[in-house]
């Protein structure tokens, strides 16, 4: 997928742009996968504002992800690759044999007409998905299952891809996008290939109007503020923050601050760290 630039007719051309859409052969969404996406805008059910700068954005449908993958045995064909406002990813209609139609994500190299299927030893092909203990050592895979049966949880945005690098006993050792090398249980699920549309990331938003129609409202620095406001408010002129490090509004470190849990039940899943 290529990137469109514009010409700098205004300032905020001149560095924005936009994805081609060259994978994307299906315009309009399948009415019977979709459900209704309710705007919360960062508020509790007293109306406050819990999470900041979200709100406003273009009106949006969700469309219902196939991630487990559980049709065995049973081939289906690609209808369309479609554009999803809910993720990075592009996502594909698929249509299996008894004419149930799922949203699946759409991996590089997927297109209209190709047939995907899922079960215990299918062929090693992009959509294909299997068990991690079928899949040869050093496949790329992505949506991994964390539990069997649960849904691929792991390994979904896109341009994301994962390497399994060993199988041992009933785990399998993945490494992740992050580096991360971690334990997965090879009973647990994954999909052959890369996540496409990896052009994503060289996506330059450009204006602040974009941003706005994800629903981002804007961030105020709290360098600006007052000392009432925030923790790096006050002083003359542009001052530092104060304080041994950034700290968020409500005093809590931030900026680098591990807030991972030292006693978190998966860290024994983790065999090496991504740094």
């Amino acid at each position: 997928m290529g990137m469109k630039h514009f010409r700098p007719t205004t300032p905020s051309l001149r560095n924005m742009t936009v994805s081609t859409f060259d994978e994307i052969t299906k315009k309009t969404p399948e009415k019977s996968l979709l459900t209704v996406k309710k705007e919360k805008a960062g508020r509790n059910s007293y109306g406050r504002i819990t999470v900041r700068h979200q709100g406003g954005g273009n009106r949006q449908k969700y469309r219902i992800i196939d991630f487990k993958r559980n049709k065995d045995d049973m081939v289906a064909t690609v209808i369309g690759i479609e554009y999803d406002p809910n993720r990075s990813a592009n996502i594909a209609l698929i249509e299996y044999e008894d004419g149930t139609k799922s949203y699946i994500l759409a991996p590089v190299g997927l297109t209209d007409g190709d047939k995907v299927v899922s079960g215990q030893k299918v062929d090693i092909k992009p959509g294909n998905c299997m068990p991690i203990e079928s899949i040869p050592v050093g496949t790329l895979i992505h949506n991994i299952e964390l539990n069997p049966g649960q849904g691929g949880k792991m390994v979904r945005a896109a341009g994301q891809e994962a390497q399994l690098m060993a199988k041992e006993g009933k785990y399998a050792h993945v490494r992740l996008p992050s580096g991360e090398m971690r334990l997965v249980l090879a009973r647990c699920r994954a999909t052959i290939g890369t996540v496409g549309n990896t052009d994503h990331e060289n996506v330059k938003i450009g204006k602040a109007g974009r941003t706005r129609h994800m629903g981002i409202r804007p961030t105020v620095r709290g360098s600006v503020m007052n000392p009432v406001d925030h923790p790096h408010g006050g002083g003359e002129g542009r001052a530092p923050v104060g304080h041994a490090g950034p700290m968020t509004p409500w005093g809590k470190p931030a900026l680098g601050y591990k807030t991972r849990k030292k006693n978190k039940q998966s860290n024994k899943m983790i065999v090496k760290r991504r740094k």
